[in-house]
């Protein structure tokens, strides 16, 4: 298995696609997609564009689905929820069919949509990916971050580096494709003791903690709560792997 990390899916090398990628967002995307899939959506399916999202929803009764939307940390207004995991409670999700669209994390699901295999990764289930790739033994694996538009951001390289900690053997250099798989390995060896304070040192735990949303910091900074491994089944829909 040859490991690279990328902090935002447009740093990722063109025309380049993994055989397996871990999308991860962890202030919220992949953390809400884990979430509502452990508490019985029956699928999420993630769009860049609000418009298309708008016309798929619309061919489900809406009984059978919800629209999550998020731009700037801030529910899309004709949207049922938005990006909170705390707000997928199993009495609001189970059963239905979710259609997702964020600022950063439905980016990166898009980019890398056309590999063997797309994973949803975050701090609550990284322990059940690391399994899976135990598993399966990808030969190229890439651990893809979403960022903050565009730009580099603590949460996500270091749930990339509690990944790929557990994967890495440094004794073989072979495995690991580019300098930042070191850099998040030791950005999550020194705070992984203390990942909420980590957060709410990051910009983007900011802008959330400026919004009033202490409790999805807190939430999202939880290890490994959940064995829910969402993996890509059709183009941009996950749901759960089998």
């Amino acid at each position: 298995m040859k490991i690279s990390v990328y902090y935002t899916p447009e740093s990722t090398p063109e025309n380049e696609i993994p055989d397996c990628a871990v999308v991860i967002d962890v202030l919220r995307a992949t953390t809400t997609i884990v979430t509502a899939l452990n508490n019985g959506a029956k699928s999420v399916k993630a769009y860049s564009d609000l418009d298309l999202l708008t016309k798929e929803s619309n061919l489900l009764p809406p009984e059978s689905r919800l629209r999550l939307g998020e731009r700037g940390g801030k529910k899309v207004d004709f949207c049922d929820l938005g990006n909170s995991p705390l707000d997928c409670t199993v009495e609001t999700v189970s059963g239905k069919q979710l259609f997702i669209s964020t600022t950063n994390g439905t980016r990166s699901l898009q980019r890398v949509q056309e590999a063997k295999t797309v994973i949803a990764g975050a701090m609550i289930n990284y322990q059940a990916v690391v399994d899976y790739l135990q598993e399966k033994q990808p030969e190229t694996l890439w651990l893809l971050g979403s960022g903050w538009e565009g730009g580099y951001s603590l949460e996500d390289t270091v749930c990339a580096g509690a990944i790929a900690s557990l994967l890495v053997d440094t004794g073989k250099p072979d495995m690991i494709g580019n300098d930042e798989v070191i850099a998040s390995i030791a950005l999550y060896q020194q705070w992984q003791d203390k990942l909420l304070d980590l957060f709410k040192l990051s910009s983007h735990g900011q802008r959330l903690l400026r919004l009033a949303l202490d409790d999805d910091l807190k939430y999202c900074s939880q290890k490994n709560i959940t064995d829910t491994l969402p993996i890509q089944t059709s183009l941009g829909l996950v749901s759960l792997s089998n």
